[in-house]
């Protein structure tokens, strides 16, 4: 994963929100994600812009496709499909919010990544300890918190469905210890 500065993040954000507008459903809704991706367009400098543009581009993350008329157009490549994949699924699910009241059921991360994919498995445990997961044990975390959509989400960024569970369960066996953790 590419270190990038909150400009770039912001262009990478709004360069895939043309998708997140092809995938509009209602007026409202595709009106509400323009609204948003101006307000944050807006507030880019354009010395910091270009900038910017020069540095993802050099990453290989954006690309400029000249068109017929001379004008261009800059486009995602593949690593920044992921790239804003990846920090639109970070940017979601550090703001999510807990239920008010815990539905009685558990939420179970377990791993077993392998060594050659340490990168991941480092992204994935923090990104546990930032949703406030419990550690049960090396690479089994545990919330109350309805999380498995930004799990999952995250998983498939990173291809890596064939090393991460996430479970459902209704009952643990220390779940006293949990409750008082929790505070439910």
């Amino acid at each position: 994963m590419h270190k990038l500065g909150t400009t770039q993040q912001k262009i990478l954000l709004l360069l895939a929100g043309g998708t997140a507008l092809g995938l509009c459903t209602s007026s409202v809704q595709y009106y509400k994600t323009i609204r948003k991706m101006r307000k944050e367009w807006l507030i880019i400098g354009q010395r910091n812009f270009n900038r910017s543009i020069r540095r993802l581009a050099k990453e290989k993350l954006i690309e400029e496709k000249t068109l017929v008329d001379g004008s261009f157009r800059l486009v995602l490549t593949p690593d920044g499909k992921k790239q804003s994949a990846t920090l639109n699924i970070l940017g979601n699910s550090i703001s999510f919010k807990k239920p008010r009241r815990w539905d009685g059921r558990w939420r179970i991360v377990m791993f077993d990544i392998p060594e050659k994919e340490r990168a991941f498995r480092d992204i994935l445990r923090a990104h546990l300890y930032r949703l406030e997961f419990y550690k049960l044990q090396q690479s089994v975390f545990v919330s109350p918190y309805p999380f498995e959509k930004a799990i999952l989400d995250l998983v498939a960024v990173y291809a890596a469905e064939a090393h991460v569970r996430v479970i459902t369960a209704i009952k643990i066996d220390n779940e006293a210890k949990l409750k008082k953790y929790f505070k439910i």
